[in-house]
């Protein structure tokens, strides 16, 4: 008995030994928020990407832009010298932007107010002609406007104050068949030089502004 004892403590020892009884493996242990990464790889973060958008062009708002008159040619011109019945006349601004009167010659007007021409005619009357001159400068008529493109009769016509563009069209006998009506470029002086820009027909002109219709492809 004691020696079958043996024999049986024996061959467990054996077993052991040759790894028939071997510890379990470790066990890797996976977060159940971390399945799509191991399934689909790492996941990477969102990053916002940025469009390109096309710019808008500038919109110019020409009704909104209360700039004194400026003189240019074309422009017919009261000018009153109080007391002076031989300098009070009307005066025409002609193609080199200058008025011409009595005693003191050619006065530059070209890009001043009616006001600013008051001054200049007033410094050079006080320039050894007379003492205390008072002079007042008024439009009596304004340089036209330009209106081309497709209109029935394109040309220059007489402004009027508080003109529109679509009254100015009437005025050049309506739009053509192939008018573009919503493509309308207006194209004005300012203090700043010109500016050009698409506007509605609502839109007000101004003495020396250039209208131009576009022709529709379609």
């Amino acid at each position: 008995m004691q020696r079958s004892r043996a024999r049986l403590a024996c061959l467990l020892l054996a077993l052991v030994v040759s790894g028939c009884m071997r510890t379990a493996a470790p066990v890797a242990v996976i977060d159940n928020g971390s399945l799509d990464a191991v399934a689909y790889g790492p996941v990477q973060p969102i990053r916002a990407v940025s469009v390109a958008t096309t710019p808008a062009p500038p919109v110019y708002s020409y009704a909104a832009r209360d700039e004194p008159y400026r003189l240019d040619a074309g422009d017919r011109l009261r000018i009153v010298v109080y007391g002076q019945e031989g300098l009070t006349n009307t005066y025409a601004v002609d193609a080199g932007g200058s008025i011409t009167m009595p005693l003191i010659g050619a006065v530059r007007a070209r890009g001043l107010t009616p006001n600013g021409l008051a001054a200049a005619v007033t410094s050079r009357l006080k320039n050894g002609y007379l003492r205390e001159p008072y002079v007042a400068v008024e439009v009596e008529t304004y340089r036209p406007f330009f209106i081309l493109g497709e209109v029935a009769a394109p040309g220059q016509y007489p402004y009027v104050p508080n003109m529109t563009i679509e009254s100015a069209v009437a005025i050049a006998g309506g739009f053509t068949p192939r008018a573009l009506r919503s493509s309308i470029k207006l194209t004005r002086m300012g203090e700043a030089g010109t500016a050009q820009a698409v506007v509605p027909p609502g839109t007000l002109l101004k003495p020396g502004d250039t209208v131009v219709v576009a022709e529709r492809w379609f």
